[in-house]
């Protein structure tokens, strides 16, 4: 595997050592969740990838903390609050999905991904598994405050477009295709903008907007927040452009996001409100996107995976490429 050392300063707040063993995890949990790629079963599947990225959680020199897991059910795999790695080592809070797109993995179609993000002291804003959010993203190089939610889409698009010196209807917007956006939808059309609608994986169209040469400049609608915050994770590592706002559909979800404190429904959360220091991220692709290529399982003991790891403190990109052999070690076989 590519050396990730020089990603990380000598004061690094985020030990070297452990930043090379990330990208390990996300590896686990996608070659894992290979195995169930079209086979119909969704359970399988995400029961194979939390299983996988536990293990290799528990592997690593550190005190780790998950704050946004997989669920608040503290029966469930890798949830929130749940205590991972060796327990020798730098105290870490954790924002992860072992499998974000369990129904794409399940249909063999785009997207899937395993990601992970990883930082110190607090950083990450605490959210309910099960809360959505309103949301707008961009790559960088776009003026700061660009994005706004109070703002009509058609407005947003012009301003992006005007930022781009193209046209509206040169610019390329992804959204979940769901019907909380079918309105939101309705309105992208009708600036002349593409819509780029896609079944699941909110990270992977936040991601996408943020990367180069993935063809899509916005990402707009609403989604997870716990997946929000994972997108600004990477997005801050990218130098991208974020807004969120809490989108609260009844009293039940009302109050689960005031038993995490959150009282202000109308605040708009920035990346760094929801991200607030130096953060480590990776992420490998378990089938085919835009932002990474899938595992390739190469019978009858080999695989090839693809992942990205980011640092926000250097703004280092790594596209790394690993070869799997399951003959020679067990750590990344599937089950």
């Amino acid at each position: 595997m590519t050396d990730l050392s020089e990603m990380m300063p000598p004061a690094a707040a985020l030990d070297r050592n452990l930043a090379l063993e990330v990208v390990r995890v996300t590896e686990a949990s996608a070659l894992a969740a290979a195995r169930w790629i079209g086979r119909g079963d969704e359970k399988a599947a995400d029961e194979a990838a939390s299983l996988a990225m536990r293990r290799a959680l528990n592997a690593l020199a550190m005190e780790g903390t998950i704050v946004n897991g997989e669920s608040d059910d503290p029966e469930r795999l890798l949830h929130t609050g749940e205590q991972v790695g060796t327990g020798q080592g730098p105290q870490v809070d954790i924002v992860l999905l072992a499998l974000e797109g369990q129904t794409i993995c399940a249909k063999g179609s785009h997207n899937a991904l395993s990601v992970v993000a990883l930082t110190q002291g607090g950083a990450f804003l605490k959210v309910p598994a099960r809360a959505y959010m309103d949301k707008i993203a961009s790559g960088p190089g776009l003026p700061p405050g660009i994005l706004d939610l109070d703002l009509p889409p058609g407005e947003v698009l012009g301003r992006v477009a005007q930022a781009k010196g193209v046209a509206v209807s040169d610019l390329d917007v992804c959204i979940l295709d769901r019907p909380r956006n079918a309105d939101l939808i309705g309105r992208l059309y009708e600036t002349g903008a593409r819509v780029i609608l896609i079944d699941d994986g909110d990270v992977s169209g936040v991601l996408a907007a943020g990367l180069p040469d993935t063809g899509i400049d916005l990402y707009m609608g609403s989604g997870g927040a716990p997946e929000g915050v994972l997108a600004a994770a990477g997005l801050k590592c990218l130098g991208g452009q974020m807004q969120c706002r809490f989108l609260v559909r009844n009293d039940d979800e009302r109050a689960e996001c005031r038993r995490f404190g959150i009282e202000d429904f109308d605040r708009k959360y920035d990346v760094e409100d929801l991200v607030g220091g130096d953060v480590m991220f990776a992420t490998t692709g378990i089938t085919d996107g835009p932002v990474l290529q899938g595992v390739r399982l190469v019978p009858p003991d080999r695989a090839v995976s693809h992942s990205l790891v980011m640092r926000s403190v250097t703004g280092t990109l790594r596209l790394l490429t690993a070869h799997h052999d399951f003959a020679k070690s067990a750590t990344h076989r599937p089950r």
